[in-house]
C-alpha cells in the first residue's frame, strides 16, 4: 500500500468556496423553486429561511469535524471516532454514497428538463445518457480539472442569479405593500405546507457536506476547510432568500409551479434572447451539481475502501490522473439507472430524507465526542455543543415533519 499513488493536495480556500457554492448554488435550486412554490405559494422565502437554519446548525457541526478529523468519507469517520461501532460508521458512509448518487440522478434529470425546453423532441434517455458519460469523463481526468469547470460554471450560474435580481429588482418596492402575503398564518394547513417546501428548499442546500469529503485533496485543511464551508453557505442563503423572495413579489406562485424553467419566467420580459440565455445557465447549473456529486461520491468510496469499510478495488488509483477510477465508474454508472428510472421531485425528497438521517448522526457524534471531552488537535475551530444537539434534534424533527405533513 506503501506505493500506491496518493491523491493531490491542489484545492486552496477560493477553489474549495467556489466548490461548495457551485454544488448549492445548481440545478437543485434552478429546477425546484417552481416546485417550491407549488407547495409555500408566497411563504417560499420562509421554506427557505427554515432550510437554511437547519443547513447552518449542521455545517457548524460538520465545519468543527472536518477541522478535527480532515479525512475523506469524513461522515463514516465522525461516527466512527464518536461511537466506534463499524456497522453504523458503514451505514453513514453508505448514506453518504447513496445521496450523492441520487442527487446527481436528480441534477441529470433537471438538466434534461431544461434542454427539453428548448428541444421538446429530445428523448429524456439520450439526454441523460450523454450527459453522464461526459461527467464520468471528466470526473476521471482529475480533481482539479473537475473543480476548476466546477467553478467556472459556478460563476456562470450565480451570475445567472445575480441578473434575475437586477432584471426584477423593481418588484423590491411592491414589498411593504404586500408583506401581508408574505407573512404566514399560524395553521398547520399553511405551515405544512411551508415545511414540504422547506424540505425540497432543503436538497438545494445540500453540497457543504461534500467539502469535507475532498479533505485530503485540500491544502491546510484544519483551517480552509471550516472557512470554505462557512464561507459558502452563508453566499448561498443570501442568494437564495433574495432570489426567491423576487421571484414571488415578481410573479405569481401558480406561474413559476407550472414552468420547467422557472427563473427563465423571471427574465422573459427582455425577449426570447433573454429567457433562451437563462434556460441554458439552468442547464449548466445542473452539470455543476452532478460533476460535483459524481466525483464526491466516488471520493466517499474511495475513503471507505482506505478504512476497511468498502471493497478494496475502490481504493484503486489511476497512476496517471491520480483519481479513484474505479469508485467513479460505478458510482455514474448507478446515476445513470437512477436518472433513467425516476422523476425529479422523487428523487429530490428521496436526496433529502438521507440527508437528514446522516446529518442527525453526524451532529449526534460531535456531541458525543465533546461529552466524551475527546481532546481537539491544536488548530481545530471548536463550538459549544448546544450546537449539535440543537442540529441533530432540528434534523430529525424536520424529517419526522416530512412524514406526516399532508401536502400543503
Amino acid at each position: 500500500m506503501t506505493d500506491q499513488p496518493q491523491l493531490k493536495r491542489s484545492i486552496s480556500l477560493p477553489l474549495l468556496v467556489a466548490y461548495g457554492v457551485g454544488t448549492m448554488v445548481g440545478g437543485g435550486f434552478y429546477a425546484l423553486l417552481g416546485r417550491m412554490a407549488g407547495h409555500a405559494g408566497m411563504h417560499v422565502p420562509v421554506s427557505i429561511i427554515v432550510a437554511a437554519v437547519i443547513a447552518l446548525l449542521t455545517a457548524l457541526s460538520f465545519s468543527e469535524l472536518a477541522s478535527r478529523l480532515p479525512y475523506s468519507a469524513g461522515e463514516s469517520r465522525y461516527v466512527d471516532e464518536a461511537f466506534g461501532k463499524k456497522w453504523l460508521s458503514m451505514l453513514v458512509g453508505w448514506g453518504v454514497i447513496a445521496t450523492g448518487v441520487v442527487s446527481a440522478a436528480t441534477l441529470s434529470r433537471a438538466f434534461v428538463n431544461f434542454w427539453q425546453d428548448l428541444f421538446p423532441a429530445t428523448a429524456t434517455a439520450v439526454g441523460v445518457i450523454v450527459l453522464v458519460i461526459v461527467l464520468t469523463g471528466i470526473a476521471i481526468r482529475g480533481i482539479l480539472e473537475s473543480v476548476l469547470i466546477a467553478g467556472l460554471i459556478t460563476i456562470i450560474e450565480v451570475g445567472g442569479l445575480i441578473w434575475v435580481l437586477v432584471s426584477n429588482f423593481k418588484a423590491f418596492g411592491t414589498l411593504a405593500d404586500r408583506l401581508p402575503e408574505l407573512t404566514p398564518a399560524f395553521t398547520w394547513n399553511e405551515w405544512s405546507g411551508i415545511f414540504i417546501a422547506a424540505f425540497l428548499a432543503f436538497y438545494a442546500f445540500i453540497g457543504f457536506e461534500d467539502m469535507v469529503n475532498e479533505a485530503e485533496e485540500v491544502t491546510n485543511p484544519r483551517r480552509t476547510l471550516p472557512r470554505g464551508i462557512l464561507v459558502a453557505l452563508l453566499i448561498t442563503t443570501v442568494l437564495y432568500v433574495v432570489v426567491g423572495l423576487l421571484a414571488v413579489l415578481a410573479v405569481t406562485p401558480q406561474e413559476l409551479r407550472d414552468s420547467k424553467t422557472p427563473l427563465a419566467i423571471l427574465v422573459s420580459d427582455q425577449g426570447e434572447l433573454a429567457r433562451v440565455m437563462m434556460v441554458v445557465i439552468s442547464m449548466l447549473a445542473g452539470v455543476n451539481g452532478a460533476l460535483v456529486q459524481i466525483v464526491m461520491s466516488s471520493r466517499v468510496a474511495y475513503g471507505m475502501s482506505k478504512q476497511g469499510m468498502g471493497p478494496r478495488v475502490f481504493g484503486s488509483v489511476h497512476p496517471k490522473f491520480r483519481t479513484p477510477v474505479t469508485a467513479t465508474l460505478l458510482m455514474s454508472t448507478i446515476v445513470l439507472v437512477l436518472a433513467l428510472w425516476l422523476p425529479l421531485e422523487s428523487l429530490a425528497r428521496m436526496t433529502s430524507a438521507i440527508m437528514l438521517v446522516n446529518f442527525t448522526l453526524v451532529n449526534a457524534a460531535l456531541a458525543r465526542l465533546k461529552i466524551r471531552r475527546v481532546e481537539a488537535p491544536d488548530g481545530s475551530v471548536q463550538f459549544p455543543i448546544a450546537v449539535p444537539v440543537l442540529g441533530a434534534l432540528l434534523c430529525a424533527a424536520f424529517l419526522g415533519i416530512q412524514l406526516f405533513a399532508p401536502p400543503g
